[in-house]
């Protein structure tokens, strides 16, 4: 009867065990992973978005990876490890005029095809700039398939911006307020990126506009255009756009809110309504 019960208590403790294992297991899923890929000659985005990621890391509880254009940000054919895609919960992408070899396209094209979601910045509606004729020149589009904004600089839809000593005043769309990327951001607040123009055919169709820009001292006559929108592209990402991203532009809390609100939109996690605080940016333009 002893040695009954021994071999009794024995397997009970065993399988507790193994059910204490597994709960240790299931309270431990693996963080999302946010990839941020830069190359944009201008803007020095393989700069500031490394603190966005760090923020990321260090107070949002996600894990990162930033990859750069080599041998620098005026590299426009080389992007070392996009094959991190494959893992990517998030792509996110500050880009300009590149031209990637085939292989590298692929991960990006696999990752689009996914589903998966996608962020935008600025000149990443003018991502690639292939020559005509060249087999890949349909990704000089790529900001109006993965993003629904126009499809590269100039062209038929006339995207342009209001001259380099211009600024814009940005304004919460009223009828956006309560969208959870907003949270917290500020109804106004003025940003150094000259505005984008991207209307009157863009955002595409479908497309949810959350602010608005007004240019200051416009070098022509100008319009408003919106400068963040989300929008669903058509293998069902959810993508965020903003024509936002001068160096300076992360210097202010309400972009640095707007940014982090949205990487948790994407991600399908609730928005944090308590922010972290103002985070230390100070890139300059240029790259001096």
């Amino acid at each position: 009867m002893k040695t009954k019960r021994r071999a009794f208590l024995q397997t009970i403790t065993g399988l507790a065990s193994l059910s204490a294992l597994s709960a240790v297991g299931a309270a431990a899923p693996q963080k999302p992973l946010v990839v941020f890929v830069t190359g944009d000659h201008e803007y020095s985005g393989e700069l500031t978005l490394p603190l966005i990621a760090a923020e990321l890391e260090k107070n949002y509880g996600l894990r990162t990876k930033v990859l750069k254009a080599y041998p620098d940000y005026n590299g426009e054919k080389d992007i070392p490890g996009l094959e991190a895609l494959r893992e990517a919960d998030l792509a996110v992408f500050f880009l300009r005029w590149r031209q990637l070899p085939q292989q590298q396209l692929d991960y990006i094209d696999a990752y689009l095809k996914s589903g998966k979601p996608v962020m935008g910045f600025r000149t990443t509606t003018h991502a690639f700039n292939y020559p005509a004729g060249d087999p890949r020149v349909r990704w000089n589009a790529f900001g109006e398939f993965a993003f629904g904004a126009p499809p590269g600089w100039g062209g038929k839809a006339a995207h342009t911006h209001y001259g380099h000593k211009s600024t814009t005043d940005v304004t919460v769309i009223p009828e956006a307020a309560k969208n959870p990327i907003l949270t917290g951001v500020a109804p106004s607040f003025h940003a150094s990126s000259w505005l984008y123009r991207v209307r009157p055919d863009y955002p595409a169709q479908g497309a949810t506009w959350l602010l608005m820009g007004k240019s200051v001292n416009p070098d022509k006559e100008a319009i408003d255009n919106p400068v963040a929108w989300t929008w669903k592209n058509q293998w069902g990402g959810k993508a965020f756009m903003t024509t936002l991203g001068h160096p300076e532009d992360f210097q202010v809390e309400a972009f640095q809110r707007l940014v982090i609100n949205a990487i948790h939109w994407e991600l399908g996690l609730p928005v944090p309504t308590r922010w972290k605080g103002k985070i230390d940016i100070n890139v300059p333009y240029g790259h001096p």
